[in-house]
């Protein structure tokens, strides 16, 4: 699965429509939020660092949530903007999740072993365990 990371509001008009999660490693205004959600109408995920987050306005939470897009508090650890766009979860995270996922481990159980062993929040792994399985 790949994350696309956004480092400043410039970047969002020149985003693929078809983007379904995205990392943005600024602090977003409102006027961000909105430009984002025009610009990507399949947006399922934003996540923000949790510093970013916690100074993100009540109505703009309300907004996306209203437009069922969740809002995940998490970072992309260790990626570097000025080699890939995309922050790609190893495979052998998705590899592990998909093997507790068919041993019938509850998911709830899968998010908090993996969220330790991967750095991943638990919220984008229950994301990724809720996923159509070709997708996983």
């Amino acid at each position: 699965m790949k994350i696309r990371v956004v480092s400043s509001r410039d970047e969002i008009l020149s985003l693929n429509p078809n983007e379904k999660v995205i990392h943005l490693a600024f602090r977003p205004s409102n006027k961000d939020i909105f430009l984002l959600v025009e610009t990507c109408p399949k947006l399922e995920i934003v996540q923000l660092p949790s510093s970013y987050q916690r100074t993100m306005s009540k109505s703009m939470e309300m907004f996306l949530e209203m437009q069922k897009i969740q809002l995940i508090e998490g970072d992309v650890w260790g990626h570097r903007k000025d080699i890939n766009e995309y922050y790609t979860v190893p495979s052998s995270v998705m590899n592990k999740i998909r093997n507790m996922k068919v041993d019938g481990i509850p998911n709830d159980k899968i998010a908090e072993k993996m969220s330790k062993e991967s750095k991943l929040n638990q919220k984008m792994i229950l994301y990724i365990l809720n996923k159509k399985p070709l997708e996983l």
